[in-house]
């Protein structure tokens, strides 16, 4: 890994322990401060109904997060406007600590900006694939391509070769972002890329082929304009699993995301410029646009992050316990491990606010976690293709198994398969309205497959993919996928790519992968044989049946 070495503040090994530890003091006092100003000003509601009932904002003909948000955060810095904590605050296992304030976010962003332009001839509506672990430099890339109005295509480091293969291909990516332990794979596929241009290595040392990022940023001007981008102009690209073939193209506009996530980091997040808040997301999926970008930066909260290569229990509670950290959000199978490890032990400093998503929690989970910790978890249910679709925000009953209610950026419904609303109680496709107006959060499309988008949308909803149950006071209730995809710690998995993967193996015939319950991760598990029809094909309501321990 390498940090920027240009006007960044580092805290290395004894400095950081001292400035950590001193939380009781300075940085406890301005944490009182931060939160007093919290509890005097809340997010413009007192309950669910008064939440529902806020006015919808207005879409401007032309939006950039950069400019329109990141810039007005920087200027109210600059005039002493904003609470004192940093906008990314940034920690390492060997006790690197990097604070950068939004104006060196502008700084540094706007110097990546001018590399994309001058050094990768990167122009408007080009598109960026960037793999990079929870370092400062990924938040810096996310801006930068705001800025220049580049397409954002964030990737995980769990790809395969196969993976970044399609990635590049049906993208028609023009520049990739990697670090040193990706370089290799990248190399093995980029031959086959002709539209890729340019790459940018992180890395303390050169590499015949890239370009260092380092080294090319520190001769970059921090002298940008941001560019004016369309509200519907595309913004970011996310691959997501499916039930069968590769993964969809999900398209976001800048204000899809730049703008829609405000419902997030204001109602459900409930973050102010007061917070510190820690979402442990790896960087390739949407979750790290919703939680560690877009949401808590619309409110001016401190983002926090620590680098973290693999999750570890006792790294996540001395985190907790260490830095004060007052907003905390991970998936279920985190927290399911956490309570194993007893968290009364360790002493909060700051916590006060505790949310999950991506999977359902256990009730018992949430119960084990508020008696060790005094804390209530705020479930959240969402995916890639919207923001928030419904959620517990705060004054609301906590109802152990129910995920919330519809989130004020939609009018969430229950309906049957010809699209009609089903009476309360009744299983059904968990769907958004779209008509007459579709909301403005909702993703664009699946790119280069119409198909596969209107398939999305039935009579006057978008569906979800999901099955629930609405009760008779509006709480929502996850009940199954409507197809094959895996939930699995919190990811979405395609059987169809597991399948591809596992039959490259010499030792395997066939397959087959359906879900299989596990008391941690969730689903995923190998069978001996596969049940087949008369005319050859894999039975998978079979093995679903038999995993899941169905009549």
């Amino acid at each position: 890994m390498q940090l920027l070495a240009v006007r960044c503040r580092v805290i290395l090994t004894h400095a950081s322990k001292r400035s950590c530890y001193a939380l009781n003091t300075e940085s406890g006092t301005q944490w009182q401060q931060a939160h007093r100003s919290k509890t005097t000003n809340p997010n413009n509601f007192t309950d669910y109904d008064s939440l529902v009932h806020l006015p919808k904002p207005h879409i401007p003909p032309l939006f950039n997060f950069a400019k329109d948000v990141l810039d007005v955060w920087e200027t109210t810095e600059k005039a002493g406007g904003k609470s004192s904590w940093p906008a990314l605050w940034w920690v390492s296992d060997r006790n690197e600590e990097i604070r950068w304030s939004f104006e060196e976010l502008g700084y540094y962003s706007r110097q990546l900006a001018n590399v994309l332009i001058d050094e990768c001839s990167l122009v408007r509506g080009d598109r960026v694939l960037l793999i990079l672990p929870r370092v400062p430099e990924w938040w810096l890339v996310n801006i930068a391509c705001l800025r220049t109005g580049t397409v954002l295509i964030p990737g995980t480091s769990q790809l395969t070769t196969r993976d970044i293969l399609h990635r590049l291909q049906v993208s028609q990516a023009k520049c990739l972002i990697t670090d040193e332990s990706m370089a290799p794979l990248m190399e093995a596929v980029t031959p086959q890329c002709p539209t890729l241009t340019s790459k940018l290595l992180l890395s303390k040392k050169e590499r015949l082929g890239w370009g260092n990022l380092t080294a090319v940023m520190g001769s970059a001007s921090a002298e940008h304009v941001c560019v004016d981008t369309r509200s519907d102009e595309p913004m970011t690209i996310f691959f997501t699993s499916g039930t069968t073939g590769s993964p969809k193209m999900t398209v976001h506009s800048h204000c899809s995301y730049g703008l829609g996530l405000t419902v997030n980091g204001r109602y459900w997040l409930d973050l102010t410029d007061g917070d510190v808040f820690w979402n442990t997301s790896d960087t390739g999926w949407a979750k790290s646009a919703w939680s560690s970008v877009f949401s808590p930066w619309t409110q001016g909260a401190c983002v926090f992050t620590h680098h973290m290569p693999r999750f570890n229990t006792t790294t996540i509670l001395k985190t907790l316990c260490r830095y004060p950290i007052s907003t905390f959000c991970t998936a279920p199978t985190a927290y399911r491990m956490l309570v194993q490890e007893d968290p009364s032990r360790f002493q909060f400093q700051a916590l006060e606010h505790c949310l999950c998503a991506g999977e359902p929690i256990n009730p018992e989970v949430m119960s084990k976690w508020r008696e060790l910790t005094g804390l209530d978890i705020y479930e959240g249910y969402g995916q890639t293709e919207t923001v928030l679709i419904a959620g517990t925000f705060k004054g609301m009953e906590i109802r152990p198994g129910s995920f919330g209610k519809a989130s004020p950026a939609y009018d969430v419904q229950v309906i049957n398969e010809e699209g009609n609303i089903v009476a309360r109680g009744t299983e059904g496709n968990l769907a958004i309205r779209v008509k007459p107006d579709r909301p403005f959060s909702l993703f664009t499309e699946y790119m280069g497959e119409p198909e596969k988008t209107a398939d999305c949308f039935r009579g006057d909803f978008y569906l979800t993919g999901d099955r629930g149950i609405m009760d008779q006071d509006g709480y929502l209730w996850f009940v199954g996928r409507a197809d094959d995809v895996i939930l699995s710690a919190g990811y979405r998995i395609g059987p169809f790519e597991v399948e591809n993967a596992l039959i490259e193996h010499d030792a395997v015939a066939e397959s087959a992968v359906v879900s299989s319950p596990d008391p941690v991760r969730g689903e995923i598990e190998f069978v001996d044989q596969l049940p087949k029809t008369m005319s050859g094909k894999i039975r998978r309501v079979e093995l679903r049946k038999k995993e899941w321990g169905l009549p």
